[in-house]
């Protein structure tokens, strides 16, 4: 078996019995438990379901991307693709499908990159980003979760 088990092509949404069109979506327990987690946290980290919508991110997250998750609440990917300002270290901009957790949520393989963003609070930062993809079960992918920590450029280029 290859280093991840999981390839978009082998992964088949789960149905979504009894939901009806404009009915409040019950989240997934990984998703709850992922969530509690976060919280739980000191390292920054930033989850979103299998649409890509914002589920959570925790208080040093929030420090981080200079607004809180009441604040920012559960925004669509193409929002928070972009809000954040994401660019390579050397500024260029990023398109949303570079980041790691847009990576992990299409392709659901883990992926790992280094970046520069501009938060809300207009503070720029260098970040190393981890995401990974959240299985329910094998064949039911739910959502992924992305940890970061700031990064000084001295430790970039090392």
């Amino acid at each position: 078996m290859s280093g991840y088990p999981h390839r978009a092509a082998d992964v088949k949404r789960a149905p979504s019995p009894g939901r009806s069109r404009g009915a409040v979506q019950q989240q997934n327990l990984v998703l709850i438990l992922t969530r509690e987690l976060a919280d739980k946290l000191a390292t920054a980290m930033f989850v979103v379901d299998h649409d890509g919508r914002l589920v959570y991110f925790n208080e040093r997250a929030a420090e981080i991307l200079g607004t809180t998750f009441a604040e920012a609440g559960r925004m669509p990917l193409d929002e928070w693709g972009s809000v954040f300002t994401p660019a390579e270290l050397d500024g260029k901009q990023l398109s949303p499908d570079d980041l790691p957790l847009v990576v992990a949520l299409r392709s659901r393989e883990p992926a790992h990159r280094a970046l520069r963003i501009t938060g809300r609070d207009g503070t720029h930062r260098h970040l190393a980003v981890t995401a990974f993809p959240l299985f329910a079960r094998e064949d039911e992918f739910v959502g992924a979760a992305a940890i970061f920590w700031e990064q000084s450029p001295q430790e970039e280029a090392g």
